[in-house]
């Protein structure tokens, strides 16, 4: 086990989320002396109320052909999952209209080639973390099932399987009578749904917990309540680390800071394009008849996760900048969504009422690269809701790149480079 107590390290990952510690972890795999420092608590933002999904088969981008008149009308009517604060903010509005010129067809032919690439290799490292080490946190491989209430938009659905049948992801049909058998804890306004086999889920809390325990076995040091305020640069290097505890060195260095990446690129003179995407989630304990599967209620865009340990509502993408605020009327709208589709919607005890800050770039997809102008600072920001998803992935990549290794699948569309 290589441990280092000292202000320096070969590698320091800023950011103590998912995403940061999936590098830390294959780094200090590879036999280098990792630091984390986490402005707050290790898994404390995204990365620990999130539906826990990872979803392999989740291959179209947002930003799809039609995706902004579709948000449209569901604004229109009052069942979009989708919200924008009304306030002056020259960045998200550059950030939208960018996002808009991204809703065509080259961009999701390529998009959906590339989430296909990480989210592949993502699955196959999931499997071989679970063997390797001991994470409790509730893994189960059922699917997940995407439930409809409406006919017409479960026939639509159709278009978008054809788009996962290349890459032997779609998903098996079943009509209003075997999906109920399928999944007896939806009720009778379902109509039918499609059954994604290849996903899986597991609680993002206690993997948190898990992981960054076996992270701690391999070496890796931590420092959390430990803010990033800025790294000093030198002729196109990094050369330290400014925090709020102290300075750190290091010879390669990491930005992992999910939504608040983009503010540390500014210092730097990087420019980032990621949004701030505010989730939330409900967790409670399971209800009396429970879902087995986690099901998509895809009107409504929310997901029901159980585990045996508790069962979670969770979905809504709103941009109002950055705050931690819990909107009543977005979790109302949650348990709404739910009571559309479940026969028992919810649990008895509420354990937790959640918000945080996806990072959301501009095209949907990762952002994972070499900063151009300083050899020794990566970036790995922007997965917006693939952030557990594409994690392993995401680590080995980096871990790869630093090592100057064969990277297990083509980084190109992930470079900044694509930003211009």
């Amino acid at each position: 086990m290589n441990t280092n107590t000292s202000g320096h390290s070969d590698i320091l990952v800023s950011g103590g989320g998912v995403i940061g510690l999936a590098c830390a972890y294959y780094l200090a795999r590879a036999g280098q002396t990792v630091r984390i420092i986490e402005q707050d608590g290790m898994g404390a933002g995204a990365s620990h109320g999130n539906c826990g999904l990872i979803f392999v088969s989740d291959l179209p981008p947002l930003c799809a052909p039609g995706a902004i008149g579709h948000e449209l009308i569901r604004t229109l009517r009052g069942t979009s999952p989708l919200y924008i604060k009304p306030r002056p903010d020259l960045s998200l509005a550059l950030w939208l209209l960018r996002f808009a010129a991204n809703c065509n067809q080259r961009h999701l032919n390529h998009a959906i080639k590339a989430r296909d690439a990480i989210l592949r290799v993502s699955g196959e490292l999931f499997s071989d973390l679970f063997a390797d080490e001991d994470l409790d946190c509730d893994f189960e491989q059922r699917g997940l099932l995407m439930a409809f209430t409406d006919p017409a938009t479960m026939r639509g659905y159709q278009k978008t399987n054809r788009l996962l049948e290349p890459f032997g992801l779609a998903a098996t049909f079943y009509d209003r009578e075997a999906i109920r058998q399928l999944e007896p804890a939806l009720n009778e306004r379902v109509c039918g749904g499609w059954h994604h086999r290849a996903d899986s889920h597991l609680r993002p809390e206690m993997l948190m917990t898990a992981w960054t325990r076996a992270a701690r076995d391999r070496g890796v040091r931590i420092d959390e309540g430990c803010r990033l305020e800025r790294f000093d640069t030198r002729n196109g290097v990094v050369s330290g680390a400014r925090t709020s505890t102290g300075r750190f060195t290091a010879d390669q260095f990491i930005l992992a800071t999910g939504a608040w990446t983009p503010a540390i690129g500014r210092q730097l003179g990087v420019r980032i394009p990621v949004q701030p995407g505010k989730g939330y989630s409900i967790t409670m304990d399971r209800p009396a008849i429970c879902p087995a599967i986690p099901c998509y209620l895809v009107e409504r865009n929310t997901v029901v996760t159980p585990w045996q340990s508790g069962y979670r509502l969770g979905g809504t993408m709103e941009f109002s900048g950055f705050n931690d605020q819990l909107n009543e009327r977005r979790l109302s709208n949650l348990e709404t969504s739910a009571a559309l589709y479940l026969k028992t919607p919810l649990g008895r005890r509420v354990t937790e009422r959640w918000t945080s800050l996806r990072p959301m770039s501009v095209d949907d997809l990762p952002i994972i690269d070499r900063v151009p102008q300083l050899s020794n600072l990566f970036i790995a920001t922007g997965h917006g809701m693939l952030g557990l998803s594409t994690a392993t992935a995401t680590g080995r990549l980096v871990s790869d790149m630093i090592l100057g290794r064969h990277p297990p699948f083509d980084p190109g569309p992930f470079s900044l480079k694509r930003f211009g």
